[in-house]
This record gives structure tokens, sequence and C-alpha cells, in this order.
């Protein structure tokens, strides 16, 4: 796509890449973003459906595992270099950044239906976990190297505990022993070594290393001479361990630097999810969607608006005011005319602002329904481009501006022009906007443009394929509405305007004498059509608004219907399983009352086999014919409600369950009798019986229990 910096100036392109470039985790990516330009539509699209799937997950539960991070980029650079070291802190972003690939190459997969593009790109990168083990063999949580990440290492770090102990055991017998010849402060810190605080007149009585003295000179630093030769031990250790530690890291380097080609693809991938996030996040801010792509030229705006001015209306609570209009092969230029402050310069930088985005690969604040499609070229002329430097005036800017159009523009091309045709003689400098729109449309160019100049209008309205527009404005007030009206052409209420700035009637009268009868006839034309057209359309929104009430309505009644229906259904299913607990609790109780009559324990069993076997064919089979037995028993329960109340009927009959069942307890609760308590499997016998209590005799041990827990064996 070819667009000049000048025209990316005028649409305000780097103030929005200046609001999205902080929404990045690298400062690298911040500066790319302000580097981003326009690309060919299959960048584009993939990048913003990306983007698109990364705001959803801002949407959902759903959050992408992706944090801050620190970059690879000089560790990749310096890794290949012969026999060189990485620090600590070096491996540990390799082990961090490799662990990022992972854990999202484990997360899109689980949700590939929300992710696609997403989840595609996660597979590219070859996760390596050796980087992950290596690193993990030489160094543990608090990135310091371990000590068995070598036997020498581990070998030297034991001989350093064991001189370090060494050295404060025999330090601290130096120091009881020697305490008579010891200042009030006994020790002190002499370069990271404890020190005896020796007076300085019984120095020569505390033998060891002098290290210093104090400023007065009342003081002698001693290192006990029992600690020096720890000391030095100690100190060759250490000398010995750094030298070890080196080795490993170097060792461990050049292992590393093997993966350099997927660490590479790791710190891209990671850099441009980064940029993918930048996108998503500013997107959620000013509201931002992916409209449908066209491959044709339809580019249909609903709701669009200008995201700069969506942030800075929204910080100082100020409305904004949407804008929706379409260009199409047969509908390829937009005139829009109407009063001064009307909107008519914010349309045409919202238009290009959001081609821009959406060429850019960043979401656009519309409605979803919304369609656009790519132009090759975008070119404007809006604003004063006078320049003091090239004493040029603001009509010479202009043409000059033109010139360069016109050699340049073709049927990819989307021109916005803002006061077509001015900063010259009216009538010469309309005429000589004329054929500039007779050029553009005959070169087929895609264009919107505001003017002042009737003959415009006038032109356009003879143009099969371009449309006039109006900025509304209302009469009454003159005020502007701020509402792009296609179809019909604007008046800029000049006279009307005048008046209300106080301009003396006379002067006014004065004026319309000297303009064209015919023309201010047509902008009193315009007027007229422009204040009917505002009437039918708040009848219209009034008319709308009603019917969505009326909708609204509907819905909440086809709510609760819905609801009711429900409800009834739960309470089907309530009855049918109660009742159905109900038979097979008379069954249970029937084959209690044969076991107590005598019938033998084989048929007893036998029968209540048979009865499990008909409970599990009932299940295996209910799923298959439940929605006719639900319609059968909607029916049978819908009759039995009016009739009786099924819940009084429940409850009668758990009542009277509990009461057989208290009554068939009293006979054989009794001592010597064997039982369980519900629900355990430890068997006792009942040894004595108080009230509503009884002591039940493990053998072992005796606990007492309510009796309505029991259960006989």
């Amino acid at each position: 796509m070819k667009i000049h910096q000048e025209d990316l100036n005028e649409l305000e392109f780097p103030e929005l890449l200046s609001e999205i470039a902080p929404f990045a985790y690298s400062p690298k990516i911040a500066e790319k973003i302000m580097k981003l330009r326009p690309m060919n539509i299959d960048e584009a699209e993939l990048a913003l459906k990306k983007t698109s799937e990364f705001l959803t997950s801002f949407e959902s539960e759903n959050a992408i595992p992706f944090n801050e991070y620190d970059d690879i980029e000089q560790e990749l650079k310096l890794m290949t270099i012969e026999n060189f070291r990485l620090e600590n802190h070096a491996f540990i972003k390799i082990k961090l950044i490799t662990e990022q690939i992972g854990k999202l190459q484990k997360f899109f997969p689980t949700l590939s239906e929300m992710f696609p593009t997403l989840l595609n790109e996660a597979k590219n990168p070859e996760l390596k976990k050796e980087i992950i083990e290596k690193i993990d063999r030489v160094f543990n949580r608090f990135s310091e190297v371990k000590s068995d990440a070598s036997p020498v290492l581990k070998t030297l770090r034991t001989e350093i505990g064991h001189a370090k102990k060494a050295i404060d055991e025999n330090f601290n017998r130096a120091l009881n022993s020697n305490s008579e010849f010891l200042e009030d402060i006994r020790e002190s810190i002499i370069e990271d070594q404890r020190v005896l605080a020796v007076k300085s007149g019984f120095k020569k009585r505390v033998s060891g290393r002098v290290l210093g003295i104090s400023k007065t000179g009342s003081i002698t630093y001693i290192q006990p001479e029992n600690v020096v030769k720890h000391y030095f031990k100690l100190r060759e250790n250490l000398e010995e361990e750094k030298k070890e530690i080196d080795k490993i890291l170097r060792k461990l380097t050049s292992e590393i630097s093997e993966f350099k080609p997927q660490l590479t693809d790791y710190q891209n991938y990671i850099f441009d999810l980064d940029f993918t996030r930048a996108k998503a996040k500013f997107a959620e801010k000013i509201g931002g969607v992916l409209p449908k792509i066209n491959r044709h030229p339809t580019l249909r705006l609903k709701d669009a608006f200008h995201p700069l001015l969506l942030l800075r209306n929204k910080i100082e609570n100020k409305p904004i005011f949407p804008q929706s209009l379409a260009l199409t092969e047969h509908n390829r230029i937009i005139c829009i005319s109407g009063p001064n402050a009307g909107g008519k310069s914010i349309t045409l930088k919202t238009v290009g602002l959001l081609q821009l985005m959406i060429q850019s690969g960043i979401l656009v604040p519309v409605h979803p329904k919304s369609e656009m499609f790519f132009f090759n070229k975008i070119m404007t002329d809006i604003g004063d481009n006078q320049s003091i430097e090239n004493h040029l005036s603001t009509y010479s800017s202009r043409l000059k501006k033109m010139s360069g159009i016109i050699r340049e523009t073709d049927s990819d091309t989307l021109l916005l022009i803002d006061e077509f045709g001015t900063g010259s003689d009216p009538e010469l400098g309309g005429a000589l906007a004329e054929s500039f729109l007779e050029f553009f449309y005959d070169k087929k160019s895609f264009a919107i443009i505001t003017t002042h100049y009737t003959n415009i209008k006038l032109v356009v309205e003879q143009l099969s394929a371009a449309t006039n527009a109006a900025m509304l404005f209302d009469e009454n007030s003159l005020e502007p509405l701020y509402k792009l009206e296609i179809g019909q052409a604007g008046s800029s209420f000049t006279f009307e305007v005048a008046e209300k700035n106080r301009i003396p009637r006379f002067i006014i009268r004065s004026a319309k004498k000297k303009v064209e009868h015919d023309i201010v006839n047509l902008d009193k034309t315009i007027v007229k059509l422009q204040q009917e057209k505002f009437e039918v359309e708040k009848l219209k929104s009034d008319l709308a608004e009603k019917r969505e009430s009326v909708e609204d309505k509907r819905d909440n009644l086809q709510k609760l219907n819905t609801q009711l229906e429900q409800k009834l259904y739960n309470f089907q299913k309530l009855y049918e399983e109660e009742h159905r607990k109900l038979q097979f609790g008379s069954k249970i109780e029937n084959f209690i009352n044969e076991y107590i009559k005598g019938v033998s324990r084989k048929d007893v069993v036998k029968d209540f086999v048979k009865l499990l076997e008909q409970e599990k064919y009932r299940k295996l089979g209910s799923d298959k014919s439940e929605s006719k037995k639900l319609q059968v028993v909607k029916r049978k329960i819908t009759q039995q409600l009016k009739k009786e109340n099924v819940q009084e009927k429940i409850a009668e009959t758990n009542e009277k369950l509990e009461k057989e069942k208290k009554e068939e307890r009293q006979l054989w609760l009794k001592p010597g009798q064997r039982v369980r308590i519900s629900g355990s499997t430890s068997v006792g016998t009942i040894e004595k019986i108080s009230k509503n209590k009884a002591t039940i005799n493990y053998g072992t041990f005796k606990t007492t229990i309510a009796a309505d827990e029991l259960e006989r064996v």
C-alpha cells in the first residue's frame, strides 16, 4: 500500500499508534508499534484475526497465560562467541521464555475453537524441554549454581562450609580467652572478617594478625592466630569455587547455544504475541471489533467512531456521535455539505483513520456488522497547508497537493478532500473543483469530499455513482446535530448562523438581495428538505423505540412462559421420582415383613435380586423412552393436580413410613441385639437402653448413641 507521511499525519495515525504503544510489555515492541504501517490484505487479515482472538480472552474466563517477560536478544548475539560465558540471570531468562512457550502450546489446544489462529501460530516454535532440564541441573530456584552441578563444586562447597565453621568456632574461643584485653564492643568486622577489638595497650598479649586501628588509636583490630590458617584456606576454596562455577557456566553456555535457532523462534514468537496483545488491549479500550473484510470494493461503516476523539471525549465526559456511510462500485463518491463545525472534517478523518487501522491490523470501533475492503492508496487534503517558508498561499498549497493527487489517483485510491475547491474566487474555484470532481469520477476513484459550493452539489446529483450527503442541523436552535444523512445536499445556513451571531438584520437582508435569486431559493429548499428529513428521522426513531419496547415486553412474557413450563416439568420429574421411591420403599418393607414372618432367606433374596434386575432394566431403558413417558406423566399430573394436593400426599406417606419404621424398631430394640450405626460397618451389641439412647458394646470400647441411628444386623 502507498501512503505518504503527510497523509498519515493529517489523519493522526502517529497519535493513534502512541496510544497503543504503552500497552506493550517490551520497549522494543513499543518502538515497533510506532513504526507500524498499512500492509497487504493477507498480512493484515491474519493480524486482525489474532488480535480479535486475543481480545476474546479478555472478555471471557479463558485468559491467555502470557505475562511480562525479559527478551533474550542480547543473549542470542553473545552465546555463539567462542568460549563466552552467560551470566546467571541470562540463563534464567532463557528458561522462563522457554517455559512460556510450553505453557502457551499447552493452553491453546484446549480452546482450539476459541483461538484457531493463535493455536496455529503457537504450533510453529519447536519446544525443546532439554533447555529447561539443562538449566535446572545447574541452577536452583534462587538463580544460584547448585552444589551438585559438578563433583568438584560439591567438594569445594563442603570444604568451604567446614572452613567457615572452623573460623567461627576458633574465633569464639579466642573471644572468650582474651576477654580481659577487649574493649566493650568486643569485636568488629574488617574486610568482611570478624576481628577482636583489643585495647591497644594489650595488643602484644593477643596473638594474631593486625588488620587495623581505630581513628583514636585506642583499639587495635586483630584476627586471632587460630583463625588465620582457616581463613586462608577459605579464601583459597572460594577462589577455586569461582573458577569451577565459571567452568560450569561456560560449558552450559556452549550447550544452550546449540538451541539458538529454537530460542530465536521463541523470541520472535513472544515479540509477535506481545505486539498482538498490545493491539488487543487498545481494542478493548475503544470497543474495537473485526468487521467483515471484503475482497470486492464494498465499504459499509455502521456506527463508526473516531478512536482518538472517542478517548478524549470519555476523559472529558462529552458525548460523541457515530457516523454511518457506504462506498461501493455503484456509489464511489460521497459529497458532504452542511454548516461549519457540523462534523464534516471529523467524518473524513474518521473514515481515513479507520481505513489505516484496518489495513495495519488494528481493530476498529464500529458496529460488528460493518464491512470494509482494502485500498492501494489513501490520499488526503485536509486542513490548511499554507507554508510561510515556501511563501505559498493556502490556495497555492492546495493546488500543489491536488496536482500530486491527480497524477497518482486510480480505481484503487481513496480520496479524502476537505473544503473542496475553496481558497480562490468562488465562481472560478468552483468551476475548477467541478473539473477535478469529474476527473476523479472518470478515474473510478473512491472519494469523500466536503464542500459549500452549490455547483458541486448539483454536479453530484447528475452522477450515477456519486451521492450527496448532509450534516444535519437544527434550524430552530441553529445547533449542529453531528449526524450524517446520506442522499441529500445540506445547506451552509450562512444567513441563519450570521443572525444567531448578532449580525444586524439589515445587513443580512442586504446580502440576500445581492445573492442570485435562484441560489437563495435553492438554499431555502435544501434547508426545508433537511428540516423535514430531520422530523421524519425523529418520528422514525420514536416508532423504533416503541417497537423495541413492545418486543421487549413480548420477550419478557416469552421468558416467563418458558420459566413456568420449566417449573412444571421439574415438578413432574420430582413427583415421578418421589412416587417411584415410595413404591420401591413399600416393596422393601414387604421383603422385611416376609423375612420376619419366616419366609425362607433364599426366596427373599431371589425376589430382591429380581427387583434389582427390574430397576436395572428400568434405568437402562429410561433414556430412550423418557420423553414419551414425560408427556404421559405431564397429562396425568396436570389432571391429578386439579383433584388433590400432591405435596400433602407425599408428606402423609413419609409420615406413615416413619411411624411404621418406629413401630418395627420397638420390636427388636432390646439388650443383646447385634446392631450397627447407619453408614458404619462395625457391629456391636446393645448393652442397655435408657429413654431414646442406647449403649453399644464393641468389645474394646463402648459408646452411647440415639436409637434412631441404629440398624439391626
